[in-house]
């Protein structure tokens, strides 16, 4: 069966990628144009040399079209994903998240693709209204990306009752692990600690997340892609449990063997009204319909992305704020 990877030179989408191969997958991936012809995550990656490397760019449908032509799944993880660099081009935003996800659904729907697995966001359901939050919870774009990414997900839901496209809709609550930038919370705390800083230059402390290991949460998408019920559906995955970003940075400067001194950044702190204040998952529908079993807990999964890291310090510029 062969498969199509959109965003697979990124952080989720690399791990993806070695774990499909793995499965025994002929995968094909879609990477960004660029003049250095660089595969980004997967240029170290041990199967760098079993898949076929696509360049083109998502908001180009002829550059997708070809991409999927020949392949029998896709699963389209091809986004813009900072959300404070959203508020700086939302324009980019629209174009990569909304216009990509309609050309992917476009050629797949043209081409006639078994399955399409789009990927979503926790962040398409802003502060919880209720917890643990189910895929029933109400959508509210509280910044321009996650505005693109409902946008995005409710494409791919009219595309199955209008077309019978056979689309999933996989939408991860928050994803930590090595490879991720250091615009997320948990890099950033890690490289700074790494790098001796004395005071750890943060945001918001308050709110709160469902973290979940990135090899766990690629067993979820893998999951979600073998079950024959959840088309047309949203599947939550996440690990059913919150940290509060003090807690969490806490928790990270103790296994790193550091005390730490946290000086809030106007700049890193989200607008008022766009801040999500709590995250916490209901994972009870993957669970029900999906032989997804998380293997990492929470110390497990920071300890082994503490020592990623510490191997790949010089990939980070701790000193510099990530947007």
């Amino acid at each position: 069966m062969k498969i199509l990877i959109t965003g697979a030179a990124g952080f989720i989408g690399s791990h993806l990628t070695e774990l499909l191969v793995k499965q025994g997958f002929n995968v094909k991936v879609f990477v960004r144009y660029n003049s250095k012809n660089n595969w980004g995550w997967l240029e170290n990656s041990e199967v760098k040399d079993e898949v076929e490397v696509i360049t083109g760019d998502i908001r180009d449908f002829d550059s997708v079209y070809n991409a999927v032509k020949g392949c029998e799944i896709v699963f389209h993880l091809a986004a813009l994903i900072g959300i404070p660099y959203s508020y700086v081009s939302p324009k980019a935003y629209i174009e990569t998240n909304i216009i990509g996800t309609y050309n992917i659904l476009q050629a797949a729907k043209e081409l006639q693709t078994k399955q399409v697995l789009v990927t979503s966001t926790s962040e398409t359901y802003g502060t919880a209204q209720y917890i643990p939050i189910d895929e029933n919870h109400p959508m509210v774009g509280q910044s321009p990306y996650s505005a693109s990414k409902i946008a995005a997900d409710q494409i791919a839901i009219s595309y199955y009752r209008s077309f019978e496209m056979p689309v999933k809709i996989v939408r991860p609550f928050n994803t930590y692990g090595p490879r991720q930038s250091a615009r997320a919370i948990i890099p950033t705390v890690i490289t700074q600690l790494l790098n001796g800083d004395e005071q750890i230059k943060l945001g918001n402390l308050a709110p709160t997340r469902d973290l979940t290991f990135v090899k766990d949460t690629c067993k979820g998408f893998f999951e979600i892609f073998k079950s024959d019920k959840l088309f047309g559906e949203i599947t939550n995955i996440g690990m059913s449990s919150e940290i509060s970003i003090i807690d969490l940075v806490n928790k990270i400067a103790s296994l790193v063997g550091r005390k730490v001194e946290i000086i809030s950044e106007k700049e890193r702190v989200r607008p008022g009204k766009s801040e999500v204040e709590r995250l916490y998952c209901s994972n009870k529908k993957l669970i029900e319909n999906t032989n997804w079993i998380a293997e990492y807990n929470l110390d497990n999964g920071l300890i082994e992305t503490i020592e990623w890291i510490k191997k790949n310090l010089e990939l980070y510029k701790p000193e510099i704020y990530n947007v």
